[in-house]
């Protein structure tokens, strides 16, 4: 059997243009092209994009799922090591669930908290392997210290910054906002200042990050879900790509 790029799309909850880009980047071609380009898709292809699918919600960007698949022939092994990934998660958000339940029993009831409690299932230095892979174990550390050395109301103020821009930026997105506007290039000068005030970031400190850091993470956030999540999914990443691109062109 074979299935149309549409058929795929629709019953993967993706985009044509996310299948097409996968096609781009050797991932994912597709079993036959039809007329005028027409894609189409047999079982083959239909498994290894289950995989691609999977790597992607465990956290890996597309270059390492290409080097993953480049690495495993034996489909039916991949899937069992997807699997047991999978089930790690399970366990991890359902530790998670109850710590949050317990902490919200114990703050109706009026009883003691404890931090080991509460804390259960949560793990910042989850990334930090990835993290010095990508730009050095200098990098991590400087962020990870300056992270701890921030006190509890200093974090939450980050956060709130992040979620404000965050909002800022999915906003325009929906309103069809010009990238190389006005308004979008406000935008893209407070993601610049938000990523200066990060130690630790590449190229970053009081100069701020690089042209070529502020390009190449404009383009992550469109490759890597967990991070175009932030910005209403693919299409609202696709905006701050294009805007901080325009930028980084004019003022970088």
């Amino acid at each position: 059997m074979e299935w149309s790029i549409t058929e795929v799309a629709r019953a993967t909850g993706t985009t044509s243009r996310t299948l097409r880009h996968y096609g781009q980047l050797g991932l994912l071609e597709p079993s036959r092209t039809g007329h005028g380009g027409y894609r189409y898709y047999d079982e083959a292809a239909l498994l290894r994009l289950q995989r691609i699918l999977l790597l992607r919600d465990l956290g890996l960007g597309l270059p390492a799922i290409g080097e993953v698949l480049a690495g495993q022939r034996d489909i039916t092994a991949a899937l069992e090591t997807h699997l047991d990934l999978l089930e790690q998660e399970r366990d991890r958000l359902e530790r998670q669930i109850a710590s949050v339940s317990l902490t919200i029993r114990k703050r109706r009831g009026g009883e003691q908290l404890m931090a080991q409690e509460m804390f259960d299932g949560f793990d910042h230095t989850q990334y930090k392997e990835e993290v010095e892979q990508r730009w050095g174990k200098e990098t991590y550390a400087a962020s990870d210290s300056w992270w701890r050395g921030l006190g509890k109301d200093q974090q939450q103020a980050f956060h709130a910054a992040a979620e404000a821009l965050g909002t800022d930026w999915t906003d325009a997105a929906h309103r069809g906002v010009d990238p190389s506007s006005q308004e979008a290039q406000a935008l893209a000068h407070r993601q610049l200042e938000w990523l200066r005030g990060i130690p630790g970031t590449p190229g970053g400190g009081s100069a701020g990050p690089t042209k070529e850091y502020f390009v190449g993470l404009a383009e992550m956030y469109v490759a890597d879900p967990r991070f175009g999540k932030n910005y209403g999914g693919e299409q609202g990443a696709a905006f701050v790509r294009d805007a901080m691109t325009v930028y980084a062109e004019r003022h970088l």
